[in-house]
């Protein structure tokens, strides 16, 4: 099993950040490539669209308000692994109360892909927005 993960950190309270992002159907929000995002099944799985018009369907498979995380499962993707899952999380920076670390990370098995090829896609997604967070959040 393959795996990545990015940290990146932002402007902004743990709160208010988890705020903005903490939502399972909140992408939209903060991520530019995901413009589209209807939850079904009492809000458990997202059913996601690219600019593309391409489909993700994911579900949810832990939140913790407390500790301001959830993880989730891919069920349906343009993405050549399987087994996918992975947790975004928010956490205080230490002796700083107007910044947050999110830290967005995986795990998957290539399917179709070399796992370098598919650490490269997902640490790249992560990486690209985790930025598009930060530029929300200073806009």
């Amino acid at each position: 099993m393959a795996s990545t993960s990015v940290s990146r950190t932002v402007p902004g309270t743990p709160e208010q950040v988890w705020a903005l992002i903490g939502g399972f159907d909140a992408l939209p929000d903060w991520l530019p490539y995901i413009p589209e995002s209807t939850a079904v099944e009492g809000g458990r799985v997202r059913q996601l669209k690219n600019p593309d018009g391409e489909v993700i369907v994911e579900r949810l498979v832990d939140f913790n308000e407390t500790e301001r995380q959830y993880s989730y499962a891919i069920l349906q993707a343009p993405f050549p692994v399987d087994g996918y899952v992975s947790t975004i999380r928010v956490h205080a920076v230490p002796g700083r109360d107007d910044l947050a670390e999110v830290q967005w990370s995986g795990r998957f098995n290539p399917k179709g892909a070399t796992e370098q090829e598919a650490v490269d896609l997902f640490h790249g997604i992560y990486a690209d927005g985790l930025e598009a967070l930060h530029k929300t959040l200073t806009a």
